[in-house]
């Protein structure tokens, strides 16, 4: 493969992420640099803490073992939700900060990334007439939080009850025998949550933070933490006048006292082919409980995504949590109460299991599933701040509520948040995304940077194929991840910038390609 010179991919206001910055940043930190803020972990909540800094005038670093998005973050059902789950069950402030949170996303902060998804909810045999209105009731109660919430109704359209004959043109694949109709309403999606957290990164590197992956924690004080490069074993001690500990469901293994019940979420990974193309994604409700629904999840990359079990998690956290043949064959036992076309374990392509950071507030036999997605700032005795719980839509404003904390704990002077307005790497109003000179399929994952994406396709037309032949990832994103977005692996390639290796049958393709790109850099850096 051909090189690319460094000339061929512009820089990008400060926000871009490479090796080169890492091991400068990384020697200004071991020559003994104090920050205001050293952040520890690089899901969207740590990045967002860094973010939020950043744009309060404070010096930022931010850590993490693996890699952006690494834990929690890029196993997520990829829905911005409005909480009506929450409204459901009482929890009135989850629900309102999750459709306030949803609305800057959609409409401020992220408009690039996430965009209006519609979902049927079928009205089979099994969702009674009582449990039918009283979900309605709901919907509409949602919408009256999208209001409440200021969201305008162009971004999200009202919802309303279907025809059978509407619910199936939505929904070819569902069961027409004992149809009734469905129920249509709205919600937030987006394109990739590990992209989001890149975005969230990068513009907070835009704002002068240090972001370094790789870069593991092996202990923390108030006052900084030791820890190693995890590219040449060498330690060092980052000092700072303040520590927030934003490791997610391994919070506990830096700071003591913290009890957490993680709970485990499995999606399988489908062919869309297999389910109809799906136009809108399915609520199936699943037998036997009330308010919880399997997800259908069409994506733009020709898979679906089928969640989301909600189960305890015993023993040790995993790096990286495997998805057991009992939650995929739950999931797949609730397809077939409403699919008309049968769907077994030889349709699964993949499956993946993300893990809830949810703080222990139950019995040990309580069930997760009851457990408030609300979130804790908890301060250690020696001061650093540990923030846990919420959930992917609320990560905002964690951040925002971990920082004030650390800020009044150790009086940095800061100013207010503004994270709210703060547009992330990309986003620009849909009149300006629809009009930008790329492919939709990048503009959706790359907003306003799609068009110089694009134009090094042309130039380099060898970079605009496929990484493989079932995924559309072309090979030049694979380079712009390395010269933009921090890419340090073929792992940080090919399971975060890009989603190629959930799911494709051809592997080693998709690693000689990332390994190809990873070299091309090393060389023009040499």
């Amino acid at each position: 493969m051909n090189a690319i010179a460094p000339a061929g991919i512009p820089a990008l206001h400060g926000s871009s992420l490479d090796a080169r910055r890492r091991g400068r940043e990384l020697a200004e930190l071991a020559d003994g640099i104090r920050v205001d803020v050293l952040v520890v972990g690089l899901g969207a909540t740590g990045a967002g803490v860094a973010l939020d800094a950043a744009t309060r005038g404070l010096t930022v670093a931010a850590v993490d073992a693996h890699d952006l998005a690494f834990g929690t973050s890029r196993w997520s059902s990829k829905l911005i939700h409005g909480g009506l789950r929450y409204l459901a069950t009482g929890q009135l402030d989850v629900a309102h900060e999750s459709a306030v949170e949803r609305g800057v996303l959609m409409e401020r902060t992220a408009p690039h990334l996430v965009h209006a998804q519609p979902f049927v909810l079928p009205l089979t045999p099994l969702v009674s007439r009582r449990q039918a209105a009283l979900t309605r009731a709901g919907l509409l109660a949602g919408d009256l939080l999208r209001a409440s919430a200021r969201t305008s109704r162009g971004t999200l359209p009202a919802p309303r009850a279907l025809s059978a004959v509407e619910t199936r043109h939505l929904a070819p694949t569902l069961r027409a025998t004992g149809l009734r109709g469905g129920l249509l309403s709205w919600d937030g999606q987006l394109s990739d949550d590990a992209r989001l957290v890149t975005a969230i990164a990068r513009t907070a590197a835009a704002h002068g933070a240090r972001v370094l992956t790789h870069t593991r924690a092996l202990s923390l004080t108030g006052d900084g933490a030791l820890v190693r490069d995890e590219t040449t074993g060498a330690e060092l001690r980052i000092r700072a006048r303040a520590v927030v500990n934003a490791t997610g469901v391994w919070a506990g293994g830096l700071v003591d006292d913290i009890r957490l019940r993680p709970s485990r979420g499995t999606h399988l990974v489908l062919r869309s082919a297999d389910l109809g193309n799906l136009t809108a994604g399915l609520h199936i409700p699943i037998p036997g409980e009330t308010n919880r629904f399997a997800l259908v999840l069409p994506q733009h990359d020709g898979r679906t995504y089928v969640g989301l079990t909600d189960e305890p998690l015993d023993g040790e956290v995993p790096d990286v949590p495997e998805a057991p043949e009992t939650d995929i064959g739950f999931l797949l036992d609730v397809l077939g109460t409403a699919l008309d076309t049968p769907i077994d374990r030889g349709h699964v392509i993949g499956a993946f299991a993300g893990l809830r950071p949810l703080l222990d507030t139950t019995r040990a036999d309580g069930r997760t599933a009851d457990i408030s997605r609300k979130h804790a700032v908890l301060t250690s005795p020696d001061g650093v701040t540990t923030i846990v719980g919420g959930k992917l839509t609320t990560y905002r404003r964690m951040a925002q509520d971990a920082l004030d904390r650390a800020v009044a704990t150790h009086r940095l002077p800061a100013a207010a948040c503004r994270t709210a307005s703060v547009p992330l790497v990309g986003a620009s109003s849909p009149r300006r995304l629809a009009h930008l000179d790329a492919p939709a399929r990048l503009v959706q994952r790359y907003g306003t940077e799609a068009p110089a994406l694009h134009a090094l396709m042309r130039r380099h037309p060898h970079l605009a194929r496929p990484v493989t032949p079932d995924h559309p990832t072309t090979v030049a994103e694979l380079h712009w991840a390395v010269h933009h977005e921090g890419a340090l692996t073929t792992s940080d390639l090919l399971d975060r910038r890009t989603r190629i290796h959930l799911g494709t049958e051809h592997r080693d393709t998709a690693e000689r390609a990332a390994q190809d790109a990873l070299s091309a850099s090393v060389a023009e850096t040499a």
